[in-house]
């Protein structure tokens, strides 16, 4: 019998916090696993953050990290599409991955018809609220991984961190309100939906892809429009079709090409050979 590749991962997974995470002494709900139909098999109810390695084969102690953030409405984790197999694309090429695991919304016995109504359980200020949580995640991991550069043979000045929908947002709150410890070298929020920004006057450089089809599309736009009104580079990359939530699936179109676009980005920059 072939074991589930999600088994192997699972032993590898690296909490981002001693103990409770700070903010979560009180969550008492059940990580699970499951399929949205028709078949996207998803993460939920992360209460226990952390980060998923996964590291291309042989040595290169300049080699770059990205850490990756999976979408799903801060209610699941979409952990297929927008996280092993972007993970597995990018350890083909000599670049180190990490999933991150940041928490989520409380999601019922009524999954998915609860996230789909975008109903949650943490009362009225759960926009705040889940961005400070994530926000937590996001720095933590970046930290952890640059300061366990060594072990895992990649650049400390080459970690940067990529994200998906709801991941993209948690990409692009690193990449805005990060300390001396935890500012990402590069950032690509990929359809993401952005927090409000203030660029920071040492941005990182910045990747954006999404489908001109995606009603979120204008937030990719602003996005780029403000790291550009503070001259920071930025590259942006809007495709005709390809909708919200992509990803690493293959639609016979244009924006299946992305992750090339962004791995000749990195090239670009340095941060690949």
């Amino acid at each position: 019998m072939n074991s589930d590749p999600w088994d192997a991962l699972r032993a590898t997974e690296i909490p981002l916090y001693a103990g409770v995470a700070p903010g979560s002494e009180e969550w008492h709900q059940t990580e699970t696993e499951g399929l949205v139909p028709p078949a996207l098999r998803v993460v939920r109810n992360v209460t226990r953050p952390s980060i998923t390695p996964m590291l291309p084969p042989g040595s290169g102690a300049s080699r770059a990290a990205v850490i990756i953030a999976p979408g799903g409405a801060f209610r699941f984790l979409a952990w297929d599409h927008e996280g092993i197999d972007v993970a597995r694309w990018l350890n083909a090429r000599g670049v180190a991955a990490f999933i991150l695991k940041y928490r989520l919304f409380e999601t019922g016995d009524d999954f998915p018809n609860d996230a789909a109504a975008g109903h949650s359980r943490r009362g009225p200020d759960d926009r705040v609220f889940i961005h400070d949580l994530i926000l937590s995640d996001a720095l933590q991991a970046i930290r952890l991984v640059r300061e366990c550069a060594v072990r895992w043979n990649i650049a400390a000045d080459r970690v940067g961190i990529m994200g998906f929908s709801a991941g993209g947002y948690v990409a692009a709150a690193a990449a805005t309100e990060y300390d001396a410890s935890s500012r990402p070298d590069f950032c690509a929020p990929i359809y993401g939906a952005a927090p409000v920004l203030t660029v920071p006057v040492d941005a990182p450089p910045l990747f954006i892809a999404a489908a001109a089809d995606d009603r979120l599309v204008g937030r990719s736009l602003a996005l780029f429009d403000a790291w550009r009104a503070a001259n920071h580079e930025a590259e942006l990359h809007i495709y005709a079709r390809g909708g919200h939530g992509f990803g690493m699936r293959h639609n016979g179109l244009p924006s299946d090409g992305w992750i090339e676009r962004f791995y000749q980005w990195m090239e670009m920059l340095g941060l690949v050979a």
